[in-house]
């Protein structure tokens, strides 16, 4: 999309997407996302042991680390987290570059992949 932002990517990301990519995007990120996509498909039957691996990252967070990814999975925006949470925007970046970390993600797409493999949403 030329347009992104998190409402964007949670909404593909809860319809089906393993990726999420801004326009411009280089190749590269194309063809990985892709290669990823196309190795999904070839894991197909794995959903259970992806789901199980997804909520042992997920234990690994701390709870407000988690609380950060309930928002995000929600769609929310980090001012919004943070008001919600009654921590500084800054406090929400801190914790949600140590949750991306701790998962070994790159991309907001990638953490709510595993978030929602794990069963994990908003209400939680």
């Amino acid at each position: 999309t030329g347009h992104g932002d998190v409402a964007t990517a949670v909404t593909a990301m809860k319809q089906g997407a393993l990726d999420f990519l801004e326009k411009p995007f280089e190749k590269a990120l194309l063809i990985a996302a892709l290669d990823r996509g196309f190795d999904r498909l070839g894991r197909a039957g794995n959903a259970e042991v992806e789901g199980q691996e997804a909520a042992v990252r997920i234990a690994a967070l701390t709870a407000r680390e988690r609380d950060v990814l309930r928002g995000l999975v929600a769609g929310k925006p980090n001012k919004t987290i943070a008001y919600d949470l009654g921590i500084s925007p800054r406090t929400v970046e801190v914790h949600r570059a140590n949750l991306m970390t701790k998962l070994e993600v790159r991309s907001l797409s990638e953490a709510l992949r595993i978030a929602f493999a794990a069963g994990l949403s908003a209400d939680d």
